[in-house]
């Protein structure tokens, strides 16, 4: 609504392919054809998910992918963490600020995440290792309209036998997906898919086309840093514009 005071323009349509070989740049939906001179993508990164129906059923009842988020409001409450690289660690590392245990279940025995990530959380009295398991479902009770997470079915990834485990909340670590696929080709992005911008700024590698937020930010993935780049970008795009030629 404040932008609109401002007179932007809000456009409710999926842009489903690019053209940044020339300008103006072309933005196609499926039934439109957009142009600009200059264009901000600001497409963020997707939490990577189980694919299990429980989960979706239980995201925000007790399921979560955001620790900094959600980790509050499991004071004094047992948690687990599902992942092996960085972002299970960092995740579970931070939730014993909040939790009285934290479990990471992971599929196998060895790590993706670094040693020094690794081993911060296996120093960490409340973090306790659950290996060589999958979370099959999300278990759960609803009353009276009310729904909340109980526990998990967890599956043994060696003789596939089922346990039930007992747990306040399920912390989903296993890392986010930048929203990036159709800017594939056209925008330099790294080996996830994170787009690349100059450094200081949010300059892509195409002259007129800048990043903001979680598509090009694997480290921090906030909303105030998302925001603060999105101002960035906007002033980039804006000083940009004003010194191209007439």
């Amino acid at each position: 609504k404040q932008a609109h005071r401002f007179g932007a323009e809000s456009i409710y349509k999926e842009i489903t392919e690019v053209d940044f070989s020339k300008r103006p740049f072309k933005l196609k939906s499926y039934d439109d054809v957009y142009t600009a001179d200059a264009v901000i993508v600001a497409t963020g990164a997707s939490a990577k998910l189980l694919g299990l129906e429980s989960e979706k059923k239980y995201m925000g009842y007790g399921v979560s992918a955001c620790a900094t988020c959600d980790g509050f409001f499991f004071k004094n409450q047992k948690v687990l963490v599902i992942g092996g690289g960085d972002t299970a660690m960092e995740e579970a590392t931070y939730l014993t600020n909040h939790a009285s245990e934290v479990t990471i279940v992971h599929r196998r025995e060895g790590f993706r995440s670094s040693s020094i990530m690794l081993n911060r959380a296996q120093k960490n009295p409340k973090i306790k290792f659950l290996l060589n398991k999958t979370i099959k479902e999300v278990l759960g009770v609803e009353q009276n309209g009310i729904k909340r997470m109980t526990g998990v079915l967890l599956e043994d990834t060696r003789d596939h036998s089922t346990e039930e485990l007992k747990a306040d909340g399920l912390f989903i670590g296993i890392g986010h997906q930048p929203n990036t696929a159709i800017f594939k080709g056209q925008l330099d992005m790294d080996e996830v898919g994170y787009l690349k911008v100059k450094s200081g700024s949010t300059y892509t590698n195409i002259e007129g086309v800048f990043a903001a937020g979680d598509v090009s930010d694997s480290k921090y993935r906030q909303a105030v840093t998302a925001a603060g780049t999105g101002c960035m970008a906007a002033l980039d795009a804006e000083r940009w514009l004003e010194a191209q030629e007439p």
